[in-house]
């Protein structure tokens, strides 16, 4: 088992992908309507003022994205998996279901979703130390360094990696309590829309793991979009 030393800088990341250099903008807020487009196995980060909606599309369908969001007066606030399961009751958000923070405050409400609801909300983003017990022994891209790049590139600090919101990530849950991975069961097109409740920054990460069939089957990870409609 590999060992890792703590961090003592948890907004750096342990390597750099176009994560760093490719915001949308030297400030994170978006052209109404245009398309963006996460490349492959990178991350993007977007300022959301309360009201718009922001739309993630899967245009291959396999694609997971790795989904945060932070309190844009105080990232010590996030959107947090936990709160979420105590408010909804359930571990399965779908439309028309308000996503809290760990405050408790509602940051996103789920408008639409397309795809069969089939999401995961109980594992980890994918990070180096993961793919070292995966038996990785060069860096290999992952979820936690692009959300901390993409934050930087827009000017911003990841004070901790919080939980993600795992959008189309499918991994089923026995009556025992074991997890196991699976590909997704979204088609090719498939969106999910989210309309911030406050002044927030997201953050998207199109998921690099290659070890386990989470972005499907035969496939490689590809790119993901999105766009912000005003409010």
């Amino acid at each position: 088992m590999h060992m890792t030393t703590p961090k003592t800088d948890i907004g750096a990341p342990d390597g750099t992908n176009a994560s760093l250099t490719q915001a949308i903008s030297p400030d994170g807020r978006p052209l109404p309507g245009k398309v963006y487009t996460i490349a492959a196995r990178c991350g993007a980060a977007v300022r959301l003022k309360r009201g718009e909606l922001l739309t993630i599309i899967n245009p291959s369908g396999h694609q997971v994205c790795d989904f945060w969001a932070f309190s844009e007066d105080n990232l010590a606030e996030h959107l947090s998996m936990a709160h979420i399961h105590t408010s909804l009751g359930s571990i399965f958000p779908k439309s028309g279901d308000t996503l809290v923070s760990n405050l408790r405050r509602p940051m996103l409400t789920l408008t639409e979703d397309t795809s069969p609801g089939v999401h995961d909300t109980v594992i980890a983003s994918c990070d180096n130390a993961r793919y070292r017990e995966l038996g990785c022994i060069e860096y290999h891209d992952n979820c936690a360094d692009n959300l901390r790049m993409s934050l930087i590139a827009i000017g911003l600090r990841a004070p901790h990696i919080p939980a993600p919101f795992n959008i189309w990530m499918n991994v089923p849950l026995a009556p025992d309590g074991t997890t196991r991975f699976e590909p997704p069961i979204s088609a090719a097109g498939d969106r999910i829309s989210l309309r911030a409740e406050n002044d927030l920054i997201a953050a998207m990460s199109s998921c690099p793991q290659d070890m386990t069939p989470v972005n499907g089957v035969g496939v490689s990870p590809t790119i993901l979009q999105f766009s912000v409609a005003r409010g």
